[in-house]
């Protein structure tokens, strides 16, 4: 199981990022996949995840509509949109093939400072 991470970067408050993660070594679109994240000093964080036809999605109440995820099966690749971003939103952003993690990539760091 491979996931690697993309698209994090420093933003202003009320700014948008689209993160990627690109996956390989499993098949992809039998899994429900996952964006955890972790800010510093916290526990990591379930933000959403997607069945794999992608038909059911489901958001943490945090993300009251900022947020977007989406994935292609023919390529392998999960996204996360962005909008909006507050300072608490910074952190660690994980894809993950489970809930608890176990299969995450190394991350890609959001930072939302003015």
């Amino acid at each position: 199981v491979q996931l690697v991470e993309s698209g994090g970067g420093l933003v202003q408050p009320g700014g948008s990022l689209r993160l990627s993660c690109k996956a390989s070594g499993f098949f992809f679109d039998v899994y429900t996949m996952y964006w955890l994240r972790q800010a510093p000093g916290k526990r990591l964080e379930w933000i959403t995840d997607i069945t794999p036809d992608g038909e059911r999605i489901y958001y943490a109440d945090f993300v009251k509509g900022r947020f977007t995820v989406s994935r292609d099966n023919a390529n392998s690749m999960l996204y996360l949109q962005l909008n909006n971003l507050k300072l608490e939103d910074t952190a660690m952003y994980y894809c993950a093939r489970e809930i608890a993690g176990v299969n995450r990539g190394p991350g890609t760091q959001v930072t939302v400072s003015s």
